[in-house]
């Protein structure tokens, strides 16, 4: 807290605010006791100017086009680190010197078997059920299983549960997959990487040998990394409002889905992808950014712009990377990169999306990258789920140990009736 302070006037009245400063970015006008002192509270639809609490997970500067870690940028994590390690840095802080990592690693690997009972859970969907409705009901339903992980009030109970999440995701994404496609469930083989455990479960079958292409499993390890955090977004605040009533953290991460799943949030990649599909060909692109720029056209250029970044989202710049490598690894001339390259390059040079900040985002390379490597548009919300439980569980452990978290309950500004009488059915 600095010294500082903010004086809002009302009908006539100054009221002191004091102001809060974090380690970097902006500092904070500290409203707690506004209510109590003025009778008003503040209105800020979406939140996109009110920080609902105090971190220090993730930071981002959207002006400059910057995510960090822990103060780690995330394209040396993305470079340079195992998904272990920054699953790791986002629960305890630091990165995890050698003992640290393989004791962690060695902890999720062995929490990463579903309960048997769970398999008869996936049978009671249809096969045509979308993988995202089948982890939000098999992830909430992991708190009837794992009795001895839901005391939020104690520590140890908490990691395990943490662990618990972070490790079975992957499982359950894959049975998800399976089950659709009508082959069996494969059984996690723990001596391979997280990534490389979960691409074995999702394209192996138990008659054949799966061998993991270590290009397809940096681009995974890359894909997780760049979605394990993204600070207080739409589901990680869901994750936060639900846990602050004291909920078990299976429900909340379950809560956490069910909020990503919006086209708006975690379904934008696919989003961006049927688009790219829809143009089909480079030469029609002129025809699609005029339509863009048309008021009175639906149509919308999904995968540039971001509610955060108002540049270059960092993000973006890994995944163009990504699917290079992807492609020319698997053989594949795909039109469709050839259309979002061409997109790329005519939106940053007009200058209606310059002066709109319309930069490409996460989402317009990942949906081509995890289309190349073989995965149904469905499961791609389902990839982002599974990379996000490592930063929902990290975020929710710090509300839980914030000795100032109260349970969310956001205000409104009422626009209903004034109080009225009851008029009796047969008067009115």
């Amino acid at each position: 807290m600095t010294e500082q302070s903010a004086k809002l006037a009302i009908a006539g009245t100054d009221y002191q605010l004091p102001v809060l400063e974090g380690s970097v970015g902006p500092d904070v006008v500290d409203i707690r006791k506004l209510y109590g002192q003025a009778d008003v509270f503040t209105y800020d639809p979406g939140f996109t100017s009110t920080a609902a609490c105090q971190s220090a997970i993730t930071y981002i500067d959207g002006e400059k086009g910057i995510l960090l870690h822990r103060g780690y940028p995330i394209d040396q994590l993305a470079e340079k680190s195992t998904f272990m390690e920054v699953a790791y840095l986002l629960m305890h802080g630091e990165l995890p010197k050698q003992a640290e990592l393989d004791k962690f690693t060695y902890t999720i690997s062995r929490h990463t078997m579903l309960h048997e009972q769970l398999a008869t859970f996936f049978r009671g969907f249809r096969r045509d059920a979308h993988p995202m409705a089948i982890m939000c009901g098999v992830v909430g339903a992991l708190s009837a299983f794992y009795h001895d992980s839901t005391d939020i009030t104690d520590p140890e109970q908490r990691m395990i549960a943490s662990h618990r999440l972070i490790a079975k995701m992957p499982t359950i994404a894959a049975m998800a997959y399976k089950y659709s496609i009508g082959q069996p469930f494969m059984y996690p083989d723990n001596s391979l990487t997280y990534t490389g455990n979960f691409l074995r479960m999702t394209f192996g079958v138990p008659a054949e040998p799966y061998e993991v292409n270590p290009v397809i499993e940096n681009a995974m390890r890359r894909i997780f990394i760049l979605h394990a955090d993204h600070e207080q977004n739409a589901s990680t605040s869901t994750v936060r409002l639900a846990g602050s009533s004291g909920a078990n953290p299976f429900a909340c991460i379950a809560a956490g889905i069910a909020c990503l799943w919006g086209p708006a949030h975690g379904g934008a990649n696919e989003a961006a992808l049927n688009m790219l599909r829809e143009i089909g060909e480079p030469k029609r692109i002129p025809e699609y950014i005029a339509r863009a720029k048309d008021k009175d056209d639906p149509f919308r250029l999904m995968g540039f712009g971001h509610r955060v970044y108002k540049n270059f989202d960092p993000r973006a710049k890994v995944m163009k990377k990504t699917a290079d490598e992807v492609l020319k690894e698997l053989g594949k001339s795909d039109p469709v990169l050839d259309v979002a390259k061409e997109l790329e390059q005519i939106a940053l040079n007009d200058s209606y999306f310059i002066e709109k900040k319309l930069y490409p985002n996460v989402d317009f390379y990942s949906g081509v990258i995890l289309n190349a490597i073989g995965f149904p548009t469905e499961m791609f919300t389902s990839l982002f789920a599974l990379a996000r439980t490592t930063g929902w569980v990290a975020q929710w452990n710090e509300m839980i140990a914030d000795p100032e978290q109260k349970i969310g309950r956001p205000r409104q500004l009422y626009v209903g009736e004034a109080a009225r009488d009851y008029v009796p059915v047969g008067q009115r």
